[in-house]
């Protein structure tokens, strides 16, 4: 028996779309994370882009459970000293709820250069709207 290598050039790529209504958004994320990895697939190759491309959509209507909206902050420096900032999750849900998605995505990414290209397949809308309809996005559902 030979062991398959998936080879970056030769990998099949397929667009999914994603509801986030009242989804979880560490389950969203986790399972959006292993798409966009590869690791739904049978050719999964651990040092090769193998994942598809997701899109999210209605991320303002993403779940957090118990008083997480109170008490878990967003934080993030500007590179000044002194430059820590934090934001709420509930400001930052009303505000950049999208932001919010793609960074819980983006924790659960390879912190490497390979993290950063899968990365670069995720889109994520706060409305149930998207442009991407030439790509043909089948519809991916949640466990």
């Amino acid at each position: 028996m030979k062991t398959y290598m998936a080879h970056a050039e030769t990998v099949e790529r397929k667009w999914y779309v994603v509801d986030a209504t009242g989804v979880p958004l560490g389950r969203l994320a986790s399972q959006v994370a292993a798409v966009l990895r590869g690791k739904n697939k049978p050719t999964f190759t651990p040092n090769v882009d193998t994942g598809d491309f997701v899109i999210v959509l209605n991320s303002d209507k993403v779940l957090l459970t118990g008083k997480k909206l109170e008490k878990k902050f967003y934080r993030y420096h500007t590179g000044y000293i002194g430059g820590l900032k934090e934001i709420s999750y509930g400001r930052m849900m009303a505000e950049k709820s999208d932001l919010a998605v793609y960074e819980a995505v983006r924790g659960m990414l390879p912190k490497n250069s390979l993290g950063r290209q899968m990365l670069k397949k995720l889109r994520v809308y706060k409305g149930g709207e998207h442009n991407h309809a030439a790509q043909k996005p089948e519809e991916l559902k949640l466990n």
